[in-house]
């Protein structure tokens, strides 16, 4: 009595078989084809917060960060203080009057905002949901009340890096070398070590 059964596929030498020759014989030997979607779905963006006191060294982080990544967008805040010697609109901070800011508030633009120092600085919303809908990772620079305002708004969908001086006069000194500030403004940027982080320094409004 013959055997009934199919004769299995013979696999080729590696040495003898081009790919795609040796792709079809295992494909053959095993009954199914081999699939070309990614074996683990793609990870959901992520949302990373850096929040520290004025000079802490956010930015320097922030740069480091883009320098080896990609698919990783930085969302420019809006805010309503003057421009820095070397800033540059769009790329540091989207520079706009208080009315204009305000304007952007009643159209709820903002994922959150706050009158910082004097100034209003807010985060839009378009920038994050534009870029997570590409697949890019996205970053977050605030101060120490908005981090407390975004952990309230994200939970635990986002990653949360809060960034300290080595001391208060290493802090003190940062703000000085950079030379962006006056000696009213370090008072106010300096506050306390007791109120630091208890949101007396902004006050934050979330939507």
């Amino acid at each position: 009595m013959g055997d009934t059964h199919k004769p299995k596929s013979t696999i080729p030498q590696l040495e003898k078989a081009t790919k795609p020759e040796l792709l079809r014989a295992l494909e053959s030997s095993l009954g199914s084809s081999f699939s070309s979607e990614p074996i683990c779905p793609p990870p959901n963006p992520l949302i990373i917060v850096i929040s520290g006191p004025s000079g802490v060294g956010k930015d320097a982080v922030i740069r480091k960060l883009r320098e080896g990544r990609e698919n990783l967008h930085f969302v420019v805040t809006a805010t309503s203080r003057p421009m820095r010697p070397g800033e540059v609109d769009g790329k540091d901070y989207y520079f706009v009057s208080k009315e204009e800011f305000l304007s952007m508030v009643d159209k709820n633009e903002l994922l959150e905002y706050a009158l910082v120092y004097g100034d209003y600085k807010g985060i839009p919303k378009r920038q994050i949901t534009d870029y997570m809908a590409k697949g890019y990772d996205i970053v977050l620079r605030v101060d120490i009340q908005g981090a407390q305002t975004l952990r309230k708004i994200l939970g635990n969908s986002a990653v949360f890096i809060f960034l300290v001086a080595e001391s208060e006069l290493e802090l003190v000194d940062r703000l000085i070398d950079r030379k962006t500030e006056t000696a009213e403004s370090l008072l106010v940027r300096v506050p306390p070590p007791e109120r630091s982080g208890n949101g007396i320094i902004g006050q934050r409004r979330e939507h």
